[in-house]
């Protein structure tokens, strides 16, 4: 586990930032996704830690909550990673695990050139994978933020 404090949306963001260069340099080989699962209440960084680690990811576009869309996709351009994909979701606005089944959840999950990042995490819980990397929001203060990584 690791667990860290930011003081600020800076902060958070360059965490974020660095956490996707490490996931995009690792040689873990894996025969499924790569998925982090971001859970914290309403406002404790969630979507900040999201923007940080789409910069990481080389990402251009500005990163909203996709929460009416549930899902956004971006093509992944790097010569020595094997991610080619990465996919934000919002389970805010979903009421359970069927909710994903329109899409296709299950099927972004078996590609291993898939990368995949869900917010409100809890909500779906019955079917992320085992192995997925699980980063916890604690609200300190306005701007303070303790961030879990497990």
């Amino acid at each position: 586990m690791k667990i860290i404090v930011t003081k600020n949306e800076q902060e958070t963001k360059e965490f974020a930032k660095k956490m996707a260069s490490d996931i995009l340099n690792s040689e873990a080989k894996k025969d499924k996704a790569t998925v982090f699962a971001l859970e914290g209440v309403l406002g404790a960084g969630k979507t900040t830690f999201t923007q940080g680690f789409a910069k990481g990811l080389k990402i251009k576009e500005d990163i909203k909550s996709p929460t009416f869309l549930i899902l956004k996709e971006y093509n992944l351009d790097f010569k020595n990673s094997k991610f080619k994909k990465f996919y934000h979701i919002d389970c805010y606005r979903l009421e359970d695990e069927d909710d994903l089944d329109s899409i296709g959840f299950s099927e972004i999950l078996k590609d291993p050139e898939n990368l995949v990042l869900v917010e409100w995490a809890g909500k779906i819980k019955k079917v992320l994978p085992k192995d997925c990397i699980r980063v916890r929001f604690y609200y300190i203060s306005e701007n303070k933020r303790k961030i879990s990584v497990v």
